[in-house]
């Protein structure tokens, strides 16, 4: 009841799913350091608060603990946001207590572009730009997107490739798949 749906429950009976990822781990390392200094400074100063400062160190443990259900609630918000590719648009489904889906059809796409910083090419992210005909989109921007050159790729062939050729790519992809016995998305 309470659990988000399946990203895949939103495609269409037509469509092929090509790429399933969630934003890369280093998305919540701002975070998870946020969260640690400021536990480890709560820790410091209820060290060195009096043993008669009983209010003062309840608030401080009550601010430790809302820390940490913040930064749970961030884990869950990560773990939750799912990014796929269709063959026919890409979509961000996101929200842990109210579900959020933005959608792109991949006509739109004019240009794609893919960007990696040191440290992305250090953790394997990247960060995927697309420009639309005319207007910015809700996903003109995704940051930390694993294997970026995979998506880039991907995404460059359904939308600038030869349509006939990834027709047969994917029946070949379905095939193999059926063949080991692997269950397809409809």
């Amino acid at each position: 009841m309470f659990a988000p749906r399946d990203p895949d429950e939103y495609l269409l009976g037509t469509e092929r799913r090509v790429i399933r990822v969630r934003r890369h781990w280093s998305s919540l390392l701002w975070d998870i350091l946020e969260a640690a200094a400021l536990l480890a400074g709560a820790m410091m100063i209820s060290y060195l608060l009096p043993d008669n400062a009983g209010i003062v160190q309840n608030i401080l443990w009550y601010a430790a603990l809302f820390v940490l259900l913040r930064l749970a609630y961030f884990v869950m918000e990560w773990w939750v946001e799912r990014i796929v590719v269709t063959d026919k648009r890409f979509m961000i489904s996101s929200g842990v207590f109210e579900t959020k889906v933005a959608m792109m059809p991949i006509t739109k796409v004019t240009d794609l572009t893919y960007e990696r910083t040191v440290l992305g090419r250090m953790f394997g992210y990247g960060t995927l730009v697309v420009e639309s005909a005319g207007q910015i989109q809700a996903l003109n921007r995704i940051e930390f997107l694993p294997n970026p050159e995979q998506v880039y790729d991907a995404i460059s062939e359904l939308t600038f490739g030869d349509k006939k050729a990834q027709a047969d790519r994917f029946s070949m992809i379905k095939a193999q798949r059926v063949a080991r016995g692997k269950k397809m998305v409809p």
